[in-house]
């Protein structure tokens, strides 16, 4: 089942650079889409998963122990989770692309 969510996060583009550069090129398994835009506390993440099980994958595997390090080294310390609000997916449209080097 079609795993949906948005969440916000208080960092800046310059972070968000970091976590994904060491999350590497590979797209994750199960992702549909991932988008990241400003808002006036930071950044707001929206993201949508063919199943719950492939996020949790990507989370324990590549992202937190990239965030970990991140934020640690940004912050000091490792803030909570942001609360995640999961959204209701009645249809998802995205368009084929060619991947760029940065997928390779």
């Amino acid at each position: 089942m079609t795993f949906a969510f948005t969440y916000e996060v208080p960092i800046g583009p310059d972070v968000y650079a970091e976590i994904k550069e060491g999350v590497g090129p590979h797209l994750p398994e199960g992702l549909i889409s991932h988008v990241a835009y400003r808002t006036e506390s930071g950044l707001r993440y929206v993201d949508v998963w063919r199943a719950e099980a492939d996020w949790d994958r990507f989370v324990e595997q590549r992202l937190h122990p990239v965030v970990d390090k991140v934020l640690v080294n940004a912050l000091g310390f490792r803030p909570p989770e942001p609360p995640m609000t999961r959204l209701d997916v009645v249809d998802v449209w995205v368009a084929d692309r060619q991947p760029t080097a940065a997928d390779r």
